[in-house]
């Protein structure tokens, strides 16, 4: 009977904090989208050196956010690169920490004559914050500042919270990689939670579980030592046009199954029921085609779409150049031929190993009218999360809590190398709770972010934490 009452106060006392939160974040919505519009008109583009100033006005920015958000300290700390803003409110050294990770950079805002707004002057229309970084990833990241908020100002916070927020995730994240080495003390903490991620649809939450790896190289094919007349030497000649197409074609079979030996060697295989659970996520492949202007699809036999997508392995061509290519005709042989290629990765390949492979494997099967020159440009590794951790299991909660279902766990075809890098320095997992929708054009023209995403987001963060610390 006793247990009883204390399960039924329990219930009870969890009722009341929700309703305290709720009317908190209703009475600020408007000063926290005033808020989160200072952050974005401040032109963060890491990419270009002429806003070297505006990243440390972004950083600054968050670090005063986190400070009138409640944090105990926050600062600016330099690098070779851009600042990082570290931030903490430890109420309990005894109770689990939560480390909050986002990213205060932006993609360039080109071409800007496809904006139909200002890029860096945020405007309300239609239910949505329309400007560069609404989404990816001020307005994701900037609903963890308010639910870290909300929780301090209504006296909910239930475990200590640290902000973790970089300047060079859209470049590669190459200074932060370093500073958590030597500030991995600093970061302690018992998981990362992260907003950088998309969800499947406005009724239909999902958690990415996973995050595929990247390796990418520029090949270069020589023939002849100069461009020769078509009509003299073609037919004698080997192009190197044709023979870096005809070698690029080779790497996958009539299956799309790649042919690079040992390629495959790594790749775990995903269970029956992870492929099921996968395959939950509503898809309509009519629609999906028709979305893209194409007839049919194309992709690795045995495997759905969203497999293809999330759970597999692929290689592709990025990009090809050589020869003549301005106006009018040139009937040449070009001496050189170029290419850009990429493969995504799926946890436990690594992408150092996966770029030797690919070099090898493609400079040895040159034939001898041409040599080849691989260079190994840059790479990720992958990522993934069970779905069985606690914090995975707090965040599942968390979303039943505000959209009445339960999220379905789905692996991105997209990558973010750091959060691989995390688990290896730091030793723990990296929870992707992501609110934004595919059609959110993030990196492109019309970036936008959907305002009841950013005002449940923030309500689903909160009860992450209030789940997080549960017995």
């Amino acid at each position: 009977m006793f247990f009883l009452t204390l399960q039924n106060y329990s219930e009870t006392l969890k009722i009341y904090h929700m309703d305290k939160i709720k009317n908190y974040i209703k009475e600020n919505e408007n000063r926290f989208l005033e808020e989160l519009f200072g952050l974005i008109r401040i032109p963060s583009i890491s990419s270009e050196s002429a806003h070297k100033p505006d990243m440390i006005r972004a950083a600054e920015y968050w670090r005063d956010s986190i400070l009138a958000a409640g944090a105990d300290k926050a600062e600016v700390m330099p690098t070779e690169g851009n600042p990082i803003v570290y931030g903490e409110k430890i109420i309990d050294k005894s109770l689990p920490t939560v480390l909050v990770y986002g990213h205060y950079d932006v993609m360039p805002v080109d071409p800007v004559e496809l904006w139909n707004t200002d890029p860096f002057e945020p405007v309300i229309k239609d239910g949505k914050i329309w400007a560069r970084g609404a989404d990816d990833d001020k307005g994701q990241a900037f609903m963890h500042a308010k639910a870290f908020e909300t929780m301090v100002k209504t006296g909910t916070l239930t475990c200590n919270v640290k902000f973790m927020l970089e300047g060079e995730e859209e470049i590669g994240s190459g200074s932060l990689s370093k500073w958590i080495e030597e500030y991995k003390d600093l970061v302690k903490a018992d998981v990362i939670l992260v907003s950088d991620t998309s969800m499947i649809a406005s009724d239909c939450p999902s958690i990415t579980t996973g995050l595929r790896g990247l390796a990418y190289w520029e090949v270069e094919v020589t023939g002849p030592n100069a461009d020769l007349h078509s009509g003299l030497f073609g037919g004698a000649v080997a192009n190197p046009l044709n023979t870096l197409c005809e070698m690029v074609a080779g790497v996958t079979d009539k299956n799309n199954h790649i042919t690079i030996p040992h390629f495959y060697d790594d790749v775990v295989e995903a269970s029956a029921k992870e492929r099921e659970m996968l395959n939950m996520a509503p898809y309509n492949e009519e629609e999906f085609k028709a979305s893209l202007g194409v007839k049919a699809l194309r992709g690795e036999e045995g495997y759905t779409k969203i497999e293809r997508v999330g759970i597999r392995p692929t290689f592709d061509l990025c990009g090809i150049w050589g020869g003549y290519t301005g106006e009018g005709s040139k009937t040449v042989l070009p001496s050189k031929a170029y290419a850009k290629i990429s493969c995504r990765l799926v946890p436990n390949q690594d992408h150092e190993k996966i770029g030797k492979l690919f070099k090898e494997y493609f400079e040895s099967i040159a034939p001898d009218y041409v040599t080849v020159n691989v260079k190994c440009l840059h790479g990720g590794q992958a990522y993934g999360c069970p779905i069985d951790v606690p914090a995975y299991k707090a965040a599942e909660k968390a979303f039943h809590d505000t959209y009445g279902k339960l999220p379905i766990p789905m692996r991105s075809g997209g990558s973010i190398p750091i959060i691989s890098r995390f688990e290896q320095v730091l030793g723990i997992k990296s929870i992707l709770m992501g609110f934004g929708l595919g059609s959110d054009a993030i990196h492109s023209p019309n970036e936008n972010y959907r305002l009841d995403h950013f005002f449940k987001g923030i309500e689903t963060i909160v009860a992450f934490y209030q789940h997080f610390v549960e017995k």
